[in-house]
């Protein structure tokens, strides 16, 4: 017997956001990553970006939560992320999820987030789900 293939209840989904340093703080208390180059801003000062960044989970976790509006209670089977930019405190970042085709077990989604002030990605990837 052939499983069902999923089927997403929509093909995209979009999220604006802007994390403050607190959010940083606080998901770095969460997760126990707690590098400078997130939290500390004198320390981040000093760094090619200038000021503190993003957790590269916290990212995740909320293109996470867009997987989860296309295919509802659906399950990852995997997950490839690349980080070619910053995401600072305090810029506005648009999150995006869209389902780009099939697997022989589920649906593939491309991830992206966008620093909204200049265009540029600073996270790039894709997910595999099934139900």
């Amino acid at each position: 017997m052939t499983a069902p293939k999923p089927v997403p209840a929509r093909d995209h989904a979009v999220l604006d956001r802007t994390f403050s340093q607190a959010d940083f703080n606080a998901f770095a208390r969460l997760s126990g990553d707690d590098n400078p180059i997130h939290v500390d801003p004198e320390f981040s000062a000093r760094t090619r970006f200038g000021r503190t960044v993003a957790h590269g989970a916290l990212l995740c976790s909320v293109l996470r939560g867009l997987v989860e509006t296309i295919m509802p209670g659906g399950r990852q089977l995997r997950q490839n992320t690349q980080y070619p930019a910053p995401s600072p405190a305090g810029e506005a970042l648009r999150f995006e999820a869209e389902t780009v085709g099939e697997t022989e077990h589920g649906v593939t989604i491309a991830l992206k987030v966008t620093r909204l002030s200049d265009g540029v990605i600073t996270c790039l990837g894709e997910t595999e789900v099934t139900v």
